[in-house]
C-alpha cells in the first residue's frame, strides 16, 4: 500500500534532516515515527553470531566510559547528601 502525504516545506526539511542523521530514508524514518515495523529484509532469523556482529556495529559510535566502582554506585554514596 502506498500513501501520499503533503508536508509543509519546513516539516519536510526537518524530517529529511532527522532521517539523514539516522542514516535512513525519509520513508523509513516516518515509518519508525508512526510505529510501523520495517519490512523484513531476511526471511530467516539471525544467528547468534550475526546478532552479535550487528550489535557490535551498532554500538561502535558510543563513548568509551570507565566502569564505576562498587563505592561509586553504593547506596551510601548515592544518598550521602540526604543524611
Amino acid at each position: 500500500m502506498s500513501v501520499t502525504i503533503d508536508f509543509s516545506p519546513e516539516l519536510e526539511a526537518y524530517l529529511t534532516a532527522r532521517a539523514q542523521e539516522q542514516g535512513m530514508s525519509v520513508g523509513e524514518y516516518v515509518q519508525r515515527l508512526i510505529g510501523v515495523p520495517p519490512a523484513a529484509k531476511t526471511t530467516r532469523p539471525l544467528t547468534p553470531a550475526e546478532r552479535a556482529d550487528l550489535w557490535l556495529r551498532s554500538s561502535g559510535g558510543l563513548p568509551n566510559t570507565p566502569v564505576l566502582s562498587d563505592e561509586a554506585i553504593s547506596r551510601e554514596s548515592i544518598y550521602a547528601e540526604r543524611g
